[in-house]
């Protein structure tokens, strides 16, 4: 009798275990169900917000597809005019001989007030890494990126070979650089030559020169005297090309600049609008 109570004792013992271990099994399938869940919601979750800036990239894109285009004609004086029926009170600013000192401080400034802008680069200005980086900045910043030849000579006064390597040798750095070659060119000094135009065209680029420019003049030296002087010039007019440098004054009156042209009334030209060769 002892022993038949032992063996059932020992049954139920076993019976006890069996389930706890299917028990214990079944709450370790729950919690990696639940696990597992919890990660797949995660990575839906991670899916729906990049979809979500996909999505609004995607309108930030068309939108400034709308805006752009062929909406601005270069003129024979170096004016913009709109294409067809368009605001014709338009500037257009530019940046020349960048990136030398203060390049990325004036696209910052250009950038925190909306305003659009050229900036001409010089191969001189792009032999270390960091002036490559500083004009990665500029471009990331949303500014195009004009050629103005390696070393600033004058195109008249080079031979041909020597013209293609001024030019064509920017273009490639430029494209190295930023992942895109110039659409802009402008020579040195306003100075062309048939090749060179020729060349500029065969590039792809649109020659540029402009309406008018004073931070090179000795007068115009001081940030108040050239914001003044870029403001009220009776050069300004509809469709004015302003022509500036990297330069510390230029850099100081930059803001005013911005600023005196839009209480006149004048937009400040997106390049994205201008109709390329």
């Amino acid at each position: 009798m002892k022993k038949w109570l032992m063996v059932a004792i020992f049954l139920l013992l076993s019976a006890c275990s069996s389930t706890g271990d299917a028990t214990s099994g079944t709450g370790e399938s729950q919690e990696k169900n639940e696990q597992n869940q919890e990660e797949k919601q995660g990575k839906a979750k991670e899916t729906s917000e990049a979809e979500k800036k996909k999505e609004k990239d995607e309108e930030k894109r068309e939108k400034k597809e709308e805006t752009a285009g062929d909406k601005y004609v270069l003129q024979e004086d170096w004016s913009f005019a709109p294409a067809a029926e368009g605001e014709s009170k338009v500037a257009l600013l530019t940046i020349d001989d960048a990136p030398d000192e203060h390049a990325l401080e004036m696209a910052k400034k250009l950038k925190e007030k909306e305003a659009p802008a050229i900036f001409f680069v010089n191969g001189h200005f792009l032999d270390t890494e960091e002036e490559k980086n500083t004009l990665k900045k500029i471009h990331d910043l949303g500014f195009p990126i004009g050629n103005h030849t390696e070393t600033h000579a004058s195109l008249q006064d080079l031979t041909e070979e020597e013209q293609y390597e001024q030019i064509v040798g920017v273009s490639d750095q430029i494209e190295e650089i930023i992942g895109k070659r110039p659409d802009f060119f402008r020579a040195p000094f306003g100075q062309n030559t048939e090749y060179s135009e020729q060349l500029v065209k065969e590039e792809g680029m649109l020659l540029m020169n402009w309406t008018y420019g004073y931070d090179w003049n000795e007068e115009y030296t001081d940030a108040s005297s050239l914001a003044d002087i870029m403001v009220n010039t009776p050069l300004l007019r509809d469709g004015a090309n302003l022509l500036m440098h990297d330069r510390e004054w230029t850099n100081k009156a930059l803001n005013d600049i911005i600023s005196g042209l839009r209480e006149k009334g004048y937009t400040l030209l997106d390049p994205a609008q201008i109709k390329l060769p």
